[in-house]
């Protein structure tokens, strides 16, 4: 049986909403969903708003109940009858979402035993055939093949194999 890697954030999980969220909770100021979707965070912020990033993502709530992206839940479960399934995230960096993010895939995918959540750092450890991630860096020394999930920050990226949504995840490997 082939294995996938499956990135969270910004790939099963919307982070970005979570930064608009406390953003307009924090200043009072709404990013339109254009905007959210069309730009880094960080883009969208006045050069002395940029600290809040790093903030928000070392607060202890920040990744509890985000949004799933649409699509993934349904998609994940139909790959899962086909594929092994791992969700690796470079949790390492952000020690405080640990905790969150196990509860948070509890919640959202049921069917994936903690053996196949992946906590780590570089994830050229992974030995999977397919790794699904937001950021091309992931794929630089990873074994298998790197499938790019489009996010906000990566637009501009380069990348041979692309997917915008979990309907393109669908597409490719169903």
């Amino acid at each position: 049986m082939k294995r996938i890697a499956i990135d969270m954030d910004e790939v099963i999980a919307d982070a970005n909403h979570r930064f608009a969220e406390w953003y307009k909770r924090d200043h009072n100021i709404e990013f339109t969903l254009e905007e959210l979707n069309s730009k880094k965070f960080s883009e969208l912020l006045p050069h002395d708003h940029r600290y809040l990033i790093q903030e928000y993502v070392y607060h202890d709530d920040f990744f509890k109940d985000l949004e799933v992206i649409p699509g993934c839940q349904e998609v994940i479960k139909d790959l899962y009858e086909k594929y092994e399934i791992f969700i690796t995230t470079a949790a390492m960096e952000f020690p405080n979402s640990l905790l969150p993010k196990l509860d948070w895939l509890g919640k959202h995918f049921p069917y994936i035993s903690w053996n196949n959540i992946v906590f780590c750092g570089d994830k050229s450890i992974i030995n999977a055939d397919y790794l699904i991630d937001d950021n091309v860096k992931h794929f630089k020394r990873f074994i298998g093949q790197g499938i790019l999930f489009t996010a906000s920050h990566n637009h501009d990226v380069e990348w041979d194999i692309r997917v915008d949504n979990w309907a393109d995840v669908r597409k490719m490997l169903l």
